[in-house]
């Protein structure tokens, strides 16, 4: 691919595009599901008011709505995907807008189902679901049943199903926004102008080149200032939305709110928030050791993320990095490695960058079909690497947990799934570190492992800090005008970064750019997913097979216990403190390695 111009998606060979044929083979297939949501559904509203006469009836309500889960899902995954391609194309966003309003109307027309069930004896449903036939949907109804305190009436959830979609409206402004609106320019380098995106700004901050981060740096957040009132405006909108529907539900807050259904106590999320504060000393010296080896004067926001060891240069093919992760993941097996890198070289990832294309990286699994993966890889950076290792790592957790789950449990939580890519991360870092074949290597290495633990920890915790702020704000009543959040998000740069950091007016613009606000409470499980993985893989790498398949039975779980739990079966506490501060004090002893080192 020409790194210096960016295709159009219908330029891109088919061989690095994922392959969605497993989904649908056809959009005429799409279109013929799509056309049968309506019916599916009414053949659900046709059990109103008869769930509680039998157990039989029941359980034919259960395979009903199954049936239609299964299909919104297809129909909505589907063309969710090929949007993220592409999100240039009219004909892609008019496909995931329809299939977004047919899962609205069967929500709505269905808002009856969940408060029936609820309204059952306790003694009656609990007595059913025992018995075999109700095996699939054993685990699905008792965390329904969990959710009886925070269901509201009939009437009540209609009217919260048809104000789903317009919800949704400041999330998918922002991502057009964003994604495709903004235009970042050129940057030049070595004399030719290059295109910055969202993809290229990792490359450009990257650069040893000074020159060249600070204009990427200034070009990047001058259009994020161009548009900071119409940024701000969304982010209150999500904020107000998400305090809306915790209010609704009668929450005690919108944290809760977010946390109550993984059964993840409020404290978790404050206990890392507390923790990380009692250790920024090794953060801060770690800024004032870049700051040293960069040979600064003043430490800027666009020096953060270059390598700190200048000499090193790298050319990873997709393909060579597919290999490093076949090697680095050996602990876990010859099954894990072979069906994740045929995953990787077949039709599970949709490989560079094209126009129009999601920014970033991500994972979606769905019950059929393969765990696809979105990937924008550059060959210059290593750090693609370590992306491509995290999200095969979501991917292979969505494996496994369909492969040992039926279909109204398999799905895993968020928190869980921080865990498993972060796992992959970690092999990856111990197979190169050892591997290197020099010095100079090996400091490459442990210093761009010190910045993802940053990224993924600290950096996380920032955000999830922020996110508070802004919720706890308008729950308050406090209105979240841009000077507010500019200035909340200054102070927590200021605080994070230390007294090194010599930061831009734009810097603070940074709060309004982030996408995974726009899912309220979502980046704190970064920070306690690479927590709980960093003690797993010491776990798994220096035990043996019992801690390998307690491993592997985290993995196998799917949806069918509660993070918390899941994550103690693979052999971590997470409602203690201990594996947050094991992971900083990890950090730590990276930074003072660093400190010797360089």
């Amino acid at each position: 691919m020409d790194k210096n111009t960016i295709p159009l998606r219908k330029d891109v060979p088919a061989e690095y595009k994922w392959d969605l044929t497993q989904i649908y083979k056809s959009e005429e297939e799409w279109e013929k599901d799509l056309a049968s949501v309506e019916k599916a559904t009414q053949k659900l509203v046709s059990f109103k008011g008869t769930l509680s006469s039998s157990k039989e009836n029941f359980l034919e309500a259960l395979k009903a709505d199954q049936a239609l889960d299964m299909l919104l899902e297809n129909v909505y995954h589907w063309a969710s995907l090929q949007n993220e391609a592409d999100q240039s194309d009219s004909k892609n966003q008019e496909r995931v807008n329809r299939a977004s309003m047919a899962y609205s109307k069967a929500a709505a027309e269905t808002s009856f189902y969940v408060p029936e069930i609820l309204s059952i004896e306790d003694s009656k449903i609990n007595a059913w679901i025992e018995e075999k036939e109700f095996e699939p949907f054993r685990i699905y109804i008792k965390k329904m049943l969990r959710q009886k305190p925070h269901t509201l009436s009939e009437k009540e959830e209609r009217i919260m199903a048809l104000q789903s979609e317009s919800g949704q409206t400041a999330s998918n402004t922002f991502s057009l926004l964003n994604d495709v609106d903004l235009d970042f320019g050129k940057v030049t380098v070595c004399g030719t102008d290059m295109p910055l995106t969202h993809s290229t700004w990792t490359t450009f901050m990257e650069s040893q080149e000074r020159g060249v981060r600070k204009e990427a740096y200034n070009k990047f957040y001058g259009q994020f200032a161009s548009h900071a009132n119409t940024l701000a405006s969304l982010y209150a909108g999500s904020v107000n939305n998400d305090v809306f529907h915790a209010r609704a539900r009668g929450y005690a807050s919108s944290l809760e709110a977010a946390l109550y259904s993984n059964k993840v106590p409020v404290s978790v999320y404050k206990n890392l928030i507390e923790t990380v504060h009692k250790n920024l000393g090794p953060l801060h010296r770690f800024y004032s050791l870049r700051k040293r080896v960069l040979g600064l004067e003043e430490l800027r926001h666009y020096d953060v993320y270059v390598p700190l060891v200048k000499s090193v240069k790298k050319i990873t093919t997709y393909e060579q990095a597919v290999e490093i992760i076949r090697q680095a993941l050996a602990p876990l097996g010859k099954e894990y490695t072979d069906t994740l890198c045929s995953g990787l070289l077949g039709g599970w990832a949709d490989r560079f960058e094209n126009k129009g294309k999601h920014s970033g990286a991500f994972s979606s699994g769905c019950y059929k079909g393969y765990p696809y993966i979105l990937l924008n890889y550059k060959d210059d950076s290593i750090r693609d690497v370590y992306t491509m290792a995290h999200e095969g790592g979501h991917s292979m957790h969505s494996w496994y947990s369909v492969h040992n789950n039926p279909f109204m449990s398999y799905e895993y939580t968020i928190f869980e799934a921080e865990t498993a890519s972060t796992f992959n991360e970690e092999l990856v870092f111990e197979y190169m570190f050892k591997n290197a074949k020099d010095e100079e290597m090996k400091k490459y290495l442990l210093s761009m492992r010190a910045n993802d633990i940053l990224a993924t920890l600290h950096r996380q915790t920032m955000f999830a800090e922020y996110e508070l702020m802004a919720h706890e704000a308008v729950e308050r009543g406090e209105p979240l005008t841009t000077d507010f959040l500019r200035k909340t998000y200054r102070s927590l740069l200021e605080l994070y970064f230390g007294p090194e950091m010599h930061f831009e007016e734009t810097s603070d613009l940074e709060g309004l750019r982030i996408p995974h606000f726009y899912n309220a409470f979502y980046v704190y499980k970064y920070a306690t997913g690479i927590s709980a993985s960093l003690a797993l893989a010491k776990r798994v790498t220096t035990g043996g097979e019992k801690e390998r398949e307690d491993y592997f039975k985290f993995l196998k779980s799917g949806g069918s216990r509660y993070p918390i739990e899941s994550l103690r079966v693979a052999g971590v506490d997470m409602e203690s403190t201990q594996p947050v501060q094991a992971a900083l004090d990890t950090f730590a002893d990276i930074v003072g390695q660093l400190e010797n080192l360089l």
